[in-house]
């Protein structure tokens, strides 16, 4: 018996209108998402990674539709959600909810702590008193192990890793089932760091989420994460198993990532090869022919890598790349 995947993503595009003039010709197109596809299940951690500009954050920003996808499907719990209206989209939205990269910049300076993590409840419990709110609220600081007196406090007399407790907590508040972590890390220090990937490991385990975390940490990734997609150019090139990935990277845009990891053992720093990329990252507006990685590409280019794109295969169980060097077999 096959079981449903929490979140599938099919043939996901996007892109975005370049205009000009008064009129707004289009003269073009950023292509930011182009082709992506993959699954989530219940109780799983997909760990989405890849160079600044390669469409992580799109590809959020659709499931949660702060975006329309240009093309492509988002199935959620058997459901397109790309259809959902009136109180169906209510419903998805307090079952899919988002922490986002700097706190900071996403909690309203203006309102109290208690405040912030209480507007979802507020805004979609319409049959909870205040008294059941802001129980609600004194639980949830719990679980994210924020001190109660600070729920009259307001962010600006937060720590960093204080706010983005604050912020998950919000997104808790509504018992969602699947959390989307847009660089959840990226703007606290290496300490608090830590702190907060041993948080969200144990509020997995107790609510029995599911994350979709966007990183370009691949260190932050791999301890989180079950399963890695990495993304270039708007195209997955490579998914598997998260400790298969770093064991075994096929991929060379992968590979020239993993060795970039920094590592702590000077000795094995030392052995390690450094795969350098030539070049910069082509442009979304008008990426390469063919496989979109062949203009940096360390393996020996073929023709067909310059004019035909690779599809994503499963070379192993589980373990999915995009390369014609694997295509052969």
């Amino acid at each position: 018996m096959m079981i449903m995947p929490l979140l599938e993503v099919k043939n996901l595009v996007k892109y975005f209108p370049i205009r000009k003039g008064l009129t707004g010709k289009v003269i073009g197109y950023i292509k930011a998402v182009d082709g992506v596809s993959f699954k989530i299940n219940e109780n799983e951690v997909l760990g989405l990674v890849g160079e600044s500009g390669s469409g992580k954050t799109t590809i959020a920003r659709c499931i949660l539709l702060l975006y329309r996808p240009t093309k492509g499907d988002i199935i959620f719990e058997g459901r397109s959600v790309l259809t959902l209206r009136g109180n169906l989209l209510r419903w998805y939205r307090t079952r899919v909810q988002a922490v986002f990269q700097n706190p900071f910049l996403s909690l309203n300076p203006m309102m109290k702590v208690k405040d912030i993590i209480a507007e979802p409840l507020k805004t979609h419990r319409k049959d909870l008193n205040k008294e059941e709110i802001y129980r609600m609220v004194y639980d949830i600081m719990e679980k994210v192990t924020l001190p109660k007196d600070l729920a009259d406090r307001y962010p600006y007399d937060l720590s960093g890793g204080q706010a983005q407790r604050v912020a998950i907590a919000r997104a808790l508040i509504l018992k969602p089932r699947l959390l989307i972590l847009d660089e959840p890390t990226s703007a606290l220090d290496v300490s608090v760091q830590a702190q907060i990937l041993n948080l969200l490991d144990d509020l997995k385990k107790e609510f029995r989420l599911s994350y979709l975390i966007i990183s370009h940490d691949l260190s932050v990734v791999r301890y989180i994460s079950d399963k890695i997609a990495v993304m270039y150019l708007g195209k997955i090139v490579e998914m598997a198993d998260s400790e298969e990935l770093f064991e075994k990277p096929l991929h060379p845009y992968t590979q020239a990532l993993i060795s970039a990891v920094p590592e702590p053992d000077p000795d094995f720093f030392k052995s390690r090869k450094r795969i350098k990329l030539p070049g910069e990252i082509p442009s979304a507006l008008n990426p390469p022919p063919g496989c979109r990685l062949h203009p940096r590409c360390p393996l020996k280019v073929d023709e067909r890598c310059k004019v035909q794109e690779p599809p994503l295969i499963e070379v192993e169980k589980g373990h999915y790349v995009a390369c014609w060097k694997y295509y052969r077999r």
